[in-house]
């Protein structure tokens, strides 16, 4: 009887995805025999599990999407916090998620996506279900992985995006703002900001002061540079949000017409310096595109990993990057923990000896 191996994606779409979904066929058909593997498409998601949207899969689906970005079995979000909830529809998502597993015959799940789509696999697998988790997200954000399959393209296409700011700043002697993806992490702006040449680099894990903001743009306009380039994390906030509760903030935010304080930023730095501050939001252009080189390379080993891991019946895991190796964690040790960027760690500390400004 073959082994049925159902996939999912679930979450935002990233590069490296339908890289990660053929390394997983591909790696099953070799090393369990083709006649002896079947890939069932879960299409968008827990969305897909909760309303039996599957499909079995040909082995030429694999092929050619290597380099495509995006997600060939589609996504969509689907909060955790909402799983265990029945709304209006009366829809028992466990329970349904149970049953289609059962409808077609799962061996095992694999779930591809970052925090919210682990916290599912880890309620599925405390189900009874048997499931691998894979590790995605721009952000970088999932626990117990160095690194996650997407990250790096996004980081690559910020920036090209910071670079491209560089030309146009010092043509017109402004100061231009880029708004990076990254709500509760800063991983995608540090790395992006350092990588670009960013003067100032604002984060979600170092709330920033306006006045050392501008006082560091006041430096460089002083010391002769005619212009200035600022990365901030669209999860980024200053020291008096710092002291608000996550749902204050918002509301805050949204009584003053914000989403981000990227144009709020860029408003008070113009009115202290009196330099021309503009703002760009490269927004889901992050996401979108072919996965780099590099995470063409990560995703396939990633799924390569996970059919071992289904070889074994090793479930109740989720695949990970540490220290340069590819291993796995368990999901009850991972699933609703975040990875931040620790604020006197080496990255933040070599931009800081450079010269960058993180507003503390």
């Amino acid at each position: 009887m073959k082994k049925r191996i159902g996939i999912l994606t679930s979450g935002g779409d990233c590069p490296g995805l339908n890289a990660t979904i053929r390394g997983v066929a591909k790696a099953c058909f070799e090393m369990l025999g083709e006649d002896n593997v079947q890939i069932v498409g879960i299409q968008n998601g827990y969305y897909g599990l909760i309303n039996n949207l599957a499909v079995d899969m040909e082995p030429s689906d694999f092929s050619g999407i290597l380099t495509q970005g995006g997600t060939i079995l589609g996504t969509k979000r689907q909060p955790f916090k909402m799983m265990t909830v029945i709304g209006d529809d009366n829809v028992d998502k466990v329970k349904n998620m149970r049953e289609t597993y059962k409808k077609q015959k799962l061996d095992c799940l694999l779930t591809l996506g970052g925090n919210g789509t682990h916290k599912t696999s880890k309620l599925l697998a405390d189900e009874g279900l048997n499931v691998i988790g894979l590790p995605k997200t721009i952000d970088n954000d999932i626990y117990g992985t160095d690194v996650t399959f997407g990250f790096h393209t996004a980081v690559d296409i910020a920036t090209d995006a910071i670079d491209r700011l560089h030309t146009t700043a010092a043509s017109h002697s402004r100061i231009l703002i880029c708004e990076i993806m990254g709500n509760k992490a800063g991983w995608l702006t540090v790395n992006a900001g350092i990588a670009g040449g960013a003067d100032v680099i604002l984060i979600p894990e170092i709330p920033y002061d306006i006045d050392k903001v501008t006082e560091a743009i006041t430096k460089r306009t002083e010391s002769g540079k005619g212009f200035s380039i600022i990365a901030v994390a669209e999860g980024a906030f200053d020291i008096e949000e710092a002291k608000l509760k996550k749902k204050e903030r918002a509301k805050k935010r949204s009584d003053a017409g914000e989403v981000t304080a990227t144009n709020r930023i860029a408003s008070q730095i113009q009115a202290a310096t009196g330099i021309d501050t503009r703002v760009c939001v490269p927004g889901h252009m992050l996401r979108g595109g072919s996965p780099s080189a590099y995470d063409r390379i990560l995703a396939t080993k990633f799924g390569v990993y996970a059919a071992t891991l289904i070889k074994e019946e090793r479930y109740g895991r989720t695949v990970a990057m540490v220290n340069s190796k590819i291993t796995s964690n368990k999901l009850e040790d991972i699933a609703g923990l975040t990875k931040f960027v620790d604020p006197e760690g080496q990255i933040v500390t070599t931009a800081k000896n450079l010269g960058v400004s993180f507003g503390d």
